[in-house]
């Protein structure tokens, strides 16, 4: 398993994982998926991990888990940490790159990344562009069903 400074949420079937450089609002936008399932914009949506995760290649699937000292725990800028429910596992199906400098305007559809010798979906979001709209449209269109369940 390789550490990586993150946060993931599953959604629906798969997870989200959130990467981008400190302070780039990878936990608010961990937040904003959750309380988006709270509120009906999503059918469902759990923390699998804040600020730090583990990821793992196996059967050409990527897992992420929580950092043990972490799970359950996501911390709200101007909050503080908060505990929540998790998930101790989920199959990565979207990668979202936050405050990246190849973001572009009009994406190619079919733009990925490869992660541990698995190529994901990956979401490129330019710095103070607003990540949740983005992550919704992709997760909630019907080309998304591709994204979800991706193997």
């Amino acid at each position: 398993m390789t550490t990586v400074h993150a946060s993931a949420v599953l959604v629906g079937a798969r997870a989200v994982l959130i990467r981008g450089p400190s302070g780039a609002g990878k936990s608010r936008l961990a937040w904003e998926l959750i309380d988006a399932a709270r509120g009906g914009a999503l059918a469902f949506a759990r923390l699998v991990g804040d600020d730090r995760v583990y990821l793992q290649s196996t059967h050409g699937r990527l897992l992420v888990r929580p950092a043990a000292t972490l799970a359950g725990l996501i911390e709200l800028r101007g909050v503080g940490i908060l505990r929540r429910d998790h998930e101790p596992c989920a199959v990565v199906g979207l990668v979202v790159d936050l405050a990246v400098a190849d973001a572009e305007r009009l994406p190619d559809p079919g733009k990925t990344v490869v992660l541990q010798q698995v190529t994901l979906p990956r979401l490129a979001v330019a710095p103070a562009v607003p990540a949740l709209p983005l992550v919704l449209a992709i997760v909630t269109s019907s080309d998304a069903v591709n994204v979800s369940n991706a193997t």
